[in-house]
């Protein structure tokens, strides 16, 4: 079989899954537990990284990607834990790691599949403002060549700091026509990973996503009506920029990428659902159609004593 035609088991897992996680949140409150910073609670984004410490399983992350020479698919995963909250109970450090599954279908030659190399981070939130909902985070992220060969981008130890933000418009004025700009949030990303004992691929990243939530809009701003699922609704876009800056000759031009998005998000977890198009001429070959998905699960919810569970605090009351 050459994988070029998405199985329908996939489609049939997502459909079920997505009406399962459907019912429990609508036996679950409408509060929200993870990237909450003041009254702007931040969805997790599709590429861009979330600036916040949270306790959180990416459990499936897939993604389908049409290129000049091939139809890719994958299947990521990963987790983090919080590991420190402060006497405001907001999370400030937090552990985590991930990897994925991929099947490479060339058009012209044999398909391939196998692991990629496994990529751990630590975060910190070293400031916060609730009343701005403004937080800022600094990260090391590593990249483990524990992948397949041709699979995984590199075959060396990759290791770089990561600096992150995220900003809510709440604090604009709530005047007319003005208000409904505070719904608005954005998060960025910026990243230098270069490779350890290897000349090639030194990795240089970064991403902003622009959401705006109905959630703040029907709480914080004016009610409008919204019924589930709606009420629960975010829309974003994110750019993505990625680069080579040392690299193989022909691939250390800048990718630059812009991924829309629709995101729901319950006390439970955040299901989202994206696609991408090339904004430059260096990404165009590699994404002629995309389509990226996101299931979030905060475990805490699940399993709030242990889940909450940090070095200061020990388990939750």
């Amino acid at each position: 079989m050459c994988g070029r035609i998405r199985p329908r088991w996939v489609l049939f897992m997502w459909r079920n899954l997505f009406f399962a996680l459907m019912l429990v949140s609508t036996l679950s409150t409408n509060a929200y537990a993870h990237g909450v910073v003041g009254d702007y609670t931040f969805l997790e984004p599709l590429i861009t990284q979330d600036p916040a410490p949270a306790n959180e399983l990416d459990i499936l992350a897939p993604s389908w990607n049409r290129s000049s020479d091939a139809n890719t698919y994958s299947i990521g995963s990963s987790v983090e834990k919080v590991l420190w909250l402060d006497d405001n109970h907001m999370p400030r450090f937090s552990i985590g790691g991930g990897s994925g599954w991929v099947h490479q279908s060339p058009f012209q030659e044999p398909s391939s599949q196998g692991f990629e190399g496994v990529t751990m981070f630590a975060k910190w939130a070293f400031f916060y403002s609730k009343e701005h909902e403004f937080l800022t985070s600094i990260g090391m992220q590593i990249q483990l060549p524990t992948g397949n060969t041709g699979i995984q981008e590199s075959s060396h130890t990759s290791l770089g700091p990561t600096f992150l933000w995220e900003k809510g418009f709440g604090d604009l004025p709530n005047a007319p026509v003005l208000k409904y700009l505070r719904p608005f949030g954005i998060q960025t990303d910026f990243g230098y990973v270069p490779a350890i004992g290897g000349p090639t691929h030194h990795h240089m990243f970064a991403d902003a996503t622009i959401e705006y939530s109905l959630p703040y809009l029907s709480n914080n701003v004016q009610d409008i009506g919204l019924k589930w699922p709606l009420r629960n609704m975010f829309l974003f876009n994110e750019i993505n920029y990625d680069q080579l800056i040392t690299g193989p000759s022909g691939e250390t031009f800048p990718a630059l990428l812009a991924t829309p998005g629709i995101a729901y998000i319950s006390y439970h977890f955040e299901i989202a659902i994206g696609t991408q198009f090339a904004l430059n001429n260096a990404a165009r070959p590699g994404t002629h159609a995309a389509v990226l998905g996101l299931l979030d699960i905060f475990y805490d919810s699940f399993f709030p004593k242990w889940g909450n569970w940090t070095i200061n605090k020990g388990p939750a009351e």
